[in-house]
């Protein structure tokens, strides 16, 4: 008795304080080795951390690198392009909140299958995550070493990729926590870029003559507006959120495995959704026709930028595009595929030194190691092989089949294999999502589809390759 009361003592202390319940860590940690795993991730990632880690991977300036495409194929009204991925997205973050809760382990997607359904749909999965996670820091790299390269031609991009690499693989090596502190850093400086803009923006169109002041055309112009333009901002604007999910790779770092990553994944989605449509908002109000920026769409926001801020602003939203995609954007997309990598070389699914855990710094330090020079190697041949392109095809593929099969994973393990009854959460809920997600996977374009199969159809190979060592293995032991 006495020790129930010194625990709800010291529970009602830590709350009135803000963090996590004592015992919390202890909680996950058993809730992992019941699964048959054991910790060897150092856990000090609260829920704010993870949150700040979901901004970052989804970046809250993203719109300022690929506004003029996004206008364009919106037909003027991309801050609808936001609301409606917004909208779209969050039947997939439901299902991964509800996924995370019942399986806290590192593997996301690819952890969720394995448990949910079974070990070769698990595999996969992670195959399959594995063209969106392994490729998304070389294009990253590659986008950002361009832009660098915009502003200090001096420097071959090739030199700012390398860079870029050399210090997110050190970050990524030397711990969790120097990674959450670079997190914070970033996401302040990133709010502050976008404030500027956004307080320059609003003083331009309230003050300036040849303003158009305020208008809704950004969400609504009734000159282009059409179901298809809305169909088509659903598949622009679920791709525009790629990245929210990372947060589910780290659950075997979080404090609380249990909840922590389903409130910050959904927190993150719901606050970068708000951002990318107010910063888009004030952009459209800015330059309603796009005029300013028809004859170069590669550095629409930017020009935009430039009517309320003159060079200034160009060049403060342009270096800041370049260090948010080059080093805090890609880091985040580096820390989350080393813990996939971790996760599936742990199971025996890849080699077993990818799973090796640094002894002091406590992360998986021979994954960072090969995600680097994987990386290195790829921004050095990029120009010379594929296209950014074909780049994001792989990743747009690999991300999408990943989401179709998170959403039957909640009704065949919660609705089907369980039985919980919950209808309208693990089962109406997860059905949307599928639609929604499935839509926009048939909507990419054939080659994407072409190269992603060819890429299943490896990993079918490859799997059926280890399955048949692994049972070699335990015939010869026996």
């Amino acid at each position: 008795m006495e020790k129930e009361k010194l625990f709800d003592a010291e529970r009602n202390e830590a709350q009135l304080n803000a963090k996590p319940e004592p015992g919390m860590s202890e909680a996950s940690e058993a809730a992992l080795e019941a699964m048959g795993y054991k910790q060897e991730l150092k856990r000090a990632l609260s829920v704010p951390d993870m949150l700040v880690y979901g901004l970052i991977f989804m970046v809250p300036i993203a719109p300022f690198g690929i506004y003029g495409g996004v206008f364009s194929d919106s037909g003027g009204m991309p801050s609808l392009v936001y609301l409606v991925g917004m909208i779209a997205m969050i039947f997939t973050a439901f299902s991964y909140s509800a996924l995370s809760k019942a399986f806290p382990v590192s593997g996301s997607v690819y952890g969720y299958t394995s448990k949910g359904i079974n070990k070769p749909i698990g595999f996969l999965t992670g195959w399959t995550m594995l063209l969106d996670y392994l490729l998304v820091p070389t294009l990253l790299y590659v986008v950002a070493a361009q832009a660098m390269s915009g502003i200090v031609p001096e420097i071959p991009a090739v030199a700012w990729g390398v860079i870029f690499i050399l210090i997110n693989t050190f970050v990524n090596i030397r711990g969790i926590e120097l990674t959450v502190l670079i997190n914070r850093v970033a996401v302040v400086l990133e709010l502050l870029c976008l404030a500027i803009f956004v307080v320059m923006g609003a003083m331009w169109i309230v003050t300036d003559p040849l303003s158009n002041g305020f208008t809704l055309k950004p969400f609504y112009n009734p000159e282009t507006f059409n179901i298809g333009l809305v169909m088509s901002a659903v598949s622009l604007g679920v791709l525009s959120f790629l990245g929210f999910d990372g947060i589910a790779t780290l659950s075997e770092e979080a404090k609380d495995a249990h909840s922590g990553p389903s409130k910050a994944m959904v927190g993150s989605l719901l606050i970068v959704g708000c951002l990318f449509m107010l910063q888009t908002y004030i952009a459209g109000c800015l330059s309603p026709d796009g005029a300013v920026f028809a004859d170069d769409p590669d550095n629409a926001f930017y020009l935009v930028a430039e009517i309320a801020g003159g060079k200034f602003l160009y060049i403060l939203c342009a270096l800041a595009t370049a260090i948010a995609w080059g080093i805090f954007n890609s880091l985040a997309a580096q820390t989350a595929i080393c813990r996939i990598l971790y996760a599936m070389s742990r199971d025996g699914n890849l080699p077993k030194a990818l799973a090796k855990v640094h002894p002091r710094f406590k992360t998986p330090y021979i994954a960072a190691l090969f995600v680097g020079v994987l990386s290195l190697a790829l921004v050095i041949v990029f120009s010379l092989v594929l296209s950014i392109d074909d780049i994001s095809r792989l990743v747009n593929f690999g991300a999408l089949t990943a989401f179709c099969v998170l959403h039957v994973t909640v009704v065949w393990h919660f609705f089907i294999k369980e039985r919980d009854g919950k209808v309208f959460m693990h089962l109406i809920l997860p059905l949307l999502g599928f639609l929604i997600v499935g839509y926009t996977w048939i909507s990419l374009d054939p080659a994407s589809k072409i190269m992603g199969i060819t890429w299943i159809v490896v990993g079918v190979v490859y799997y059926l390759i280890i399955s048949k060592a692994l049972k070699k293995n335990v015939d010869l032991e026996v």
